[in-house]
């Protein structure tokens, strides 16, 4: 979920990070983002410290603008499948705002990585085709509502679905991809992200994605930690 900004003093920095697969590093430029100028005594960039009473109150003025304003921001460029990857490609790597999660991140990167899925888990249920996995998908996608996000499938392929999620009140939208890559592994790649702002203040993506995964254990999907 996109966040209030908090102050008007903000810079750009454009910051490059390179995704590690195996042994191997190769570079994939991360997006333009907003840093707060705001810094402790080690010289390191910290976040705004806000109270629950600034919360509600600022929430309430982002009501009043949203009802006048258009805050759902504009459709990134880089979504979809990036072919430049090694291995058959991924999807994009997430900007350095805590607003993004995907699995394309390294696995250290306690912030913005999350495991993909596998919906045929060996424990769980015999063989399903990628077909049959795609359809489970889409139906949880329809039928999940995470915080009230209002969910549109916006683009499906035989291997991807890209989702568009609206807040209920500011009218913000994080995009949603799914890719179910080539091969023996019946695995799942996701990425969660909110189009504008640099902060998740509730866990919007991490919570919608969790919610997901839970439908789809029902359904004998599971988390595959091993990728």
């Amino acid at each position: 979920m996109a966040s209030v900004a908090i102050s008007p003093n903000y810079n750009t920095k454009k910051s490059f990070s390179y995704l590690t697969s195996s042994s191997s590093y190769f570079p994939f430029p991360r997006t333009i983002t907003c840093r707060k100028k705001q810094q402790s005594e080690d010289g390191e960039i910290s976040l705004p410290q806000m109270g629950r009473r600034e919360v509600i109150l600022r929430s309430s003025e982002m009501a009043l603008l949203g009802a006048i304003f258009s805050f759902s921001g504009t459709k990134p460029n880089y979504l979809g499948v990036q072919k430049s990857f090694p291995h058959g490609g991924a999807l994009a790597l997430c900007p350095a705002t805590n607003n993004c999660i995907s699995t394309s991140e390294n696995i250290s990167d306690l912030t913005h990585y999350a495991p993909p899925w596998n919906y045929n888990p060996e424990e769980k249920r015999g063989k399903v085709s990628r077909e049959i996995a795609m359809k489970e998908l889409v139906e949880v996608i329809k039928s999940t509502k995470s915080d009230h996000f209002t969910p549109k499938v916006v683009e499906k392929k035989d291997d991807y679905v890209r989702v568009e999620y609206a807040s209920p009140i500011f009218g913000f939208v994080d995009d949603v991809e799914f890719w179910f890559p080539a091969g023996k592994k019946a695995i799942v790649q996701y990425r969660s992200a909110s189009r504008v702002g640099c902060y998740d203040l509730f866990g919007v993506n991490r919570k919608r994605i969790k919610a997901l995964r839970l439908a789809l254990e029902k359904k004998g999907w599971s988390s595959d930690d091993s990728v």
